[in-house]
């Protein structure tokens, strides 16, 4: 039976989710300002604190910005730096994993060396010195440094996984045809490793979504900078939870739940995709599930 990745019930939610705040990340300034008439850094003082309202649908913050028109611009900040991110943490393992597997020998060790060095560095005090040191150089920066510190346990991972296809009987028969190390790499040993890759940037945009907002919740991420992070930072100054304003921190926690709940199911749906093992496993608990159902209506009826 052929498996269709979008066939999944999991990963069609996700892609929706996910597809749903990336376009409001790409077009949300635009529903702010010319569909809502809101502006995200405007400051209504007859409208302070105020809960949710018709003029407010998610109400107002302690200095009357409306949270709505900030969810949605926040949107923007925080899929940025979860997509760069992802995109340099990624890059950074493929680059340096899937050489280290297929070479092996002094380059592999040199490049596993490294891998290993970056593994057993103090990753989260790191990054929160390098960000307070760099503080208010932008999301850019911020996207920057988690990118380059999250990158050594996918590398470690692609590094096992290419040594495993580059030993393979048909890599090596290439191999003594004189095909070039270039063409095998990205022609036959990549290919068998898109599913961890494309699982490995998924897990990464998680990661930097919810790195982005710690740091911004810690006080060391660009405060003239919208995203969730910075919203809920900001609530969190003001005492928005001891005040009962939960219209300020509830929307963009919830942001960020959803953002990690799709791209965790998609990442299930890769996972099925790429392991048959597991997606035997999933069939068989569907089966069961159904004749389960099967059986409780017949006995009902």
């Amino acid at each position: 039976m052929k498996y269709s990745l979008f066939g999944n019930g999991k990963v069609t939610f996700g892609v929706v989710v996910l597809g749903f705040f990336v376009l409001l990340a790409l077009v949300g300034p635009w529903i702010t300002g010319s569909v809502l008439g809101l502006d995200a850094r405007t400051n209504d003082i007859s409208a302070i604190s105020a809960p949710p309202s018709a003029e407010h649908p998610l109400g107002t913050t302690q200095f009357g910005q409306d949270v709505l028109a900030q969810v949605i611009e926040g949107a923007r900040g925080s899929m940025f730096v979860g997509f760069l991110g992802a995109i340099i943490g990624t890059a950074i393992s493929v680059l340096i994993g899937v050489p280290a597997g297929y070479f092996g020998g002094t380059t592999g060790n040199l490049l596993n060396f490294l891998t290993n060095l970056f593994l057993v560095m103090p990753v989260l005090p790191l990054i929160f010195v390098i960000a307070g040191y760099l503080q208010g150089t932008g999301l850019v920066m911020i996207a920057f440094i988690i990118g380059v510190f999250g990158w050594a346990g996918g590398a470690r991972t692609l590094r096992a996984q290419a040594m495993s296809v580059s030993n393979r009987d048909f890599v090596q028969a290439m191999r003594m045809l004189g095909e070039s190390n270039t063409r095998l790499i990205f022609s036959e040993v990549l290919p068998h490793l898109y599913g961890w890759i494309a699982s490995m940037f998924l897990g990464g945009l998680i990661g930097a979504v919810m790195a982005e907002a710690g740091l911004a919740f810690l006080g060391v991420s660009d405060s003239s900078a919208i995203s969730w992070g910075t919203m809920i930072q900001a609530a969190q100054q003001q005492s928005a939870v001891l005040r009962g304003l939960w219209w300020w921190f509830v929307p963009p926690g919830l942001c960020i739940a959803l953002v990690g709940t799709a791209a965790a199911l998609i990442n299930f749906g890769v996972d099925e995709l790429a392991n048959p093992k597991l997606r035997s496993v999933s069939r068989r608990v569907v089966k069961r599930t159904a004749a389960h159902r099967i059986a409780v209506a017949s006995e009902g009826a």
